[in-house]
């Protein structure tokens, strides 16, 4: 059985919510400076990652085989929201083409790939018990 999206719900509402109005606040209040220009790069991470933690979910539900944990879950949010961040960052010097675009995609999923295969090849049997 797959587990449902409840305990996913506050940290996706959290994530979304104080993303999505500290872009907001920060567009719309102050000028591009320094540190408003960082804080907008952690604030389009916490966005992106927010807004990609029930498509992630949803996705492992209707097409996985077997349910990852939670861990893996929460870090391929995350990764969409490195890689909107760092897509932003590359935009501010005018370097983001296809070419970029799709390498760094391409990247990140090896990446998540390689952490995967990691993952799976720790596994230990569960522990029977013997009455």
């Amino acid at each position: 059985m797959k587990p449902s999206f409840r305990p996913y719900l506050y940290p996706t509402l959290a994530l979304a919510i104080v993303g999505w109005v500290g872009l907001y606040l920060l567009i719309s209040f102050t000028l591009p400076t320094l540190l408003p220009r960082w804080a907008f790069f952690f604030l389009a991470t916490l966005t992106l990652s927010g807004t990609a933690l029930p498509v992630v979910y949803f996705f492992h539900r209707r097409f996985g085989a077997d349910f990852p944990p939670a861990n893996v879950i929460t870090r391929q949010a995350l990764w969409v929201g490195v890689y909107g961040a760092t897509l932003s960052w590359l935009q501010l010097g005018k370097v983001v083409n296809l070419s970029i675009i799709i390498g760094l995609a391409l990247g990140l999923i090896a990446i998540e790939s390689l952490i995967r295969v990691r993952e799976k090849s720790q596994w230990t049997p569960p522990e029977i018990e013997n009455d």
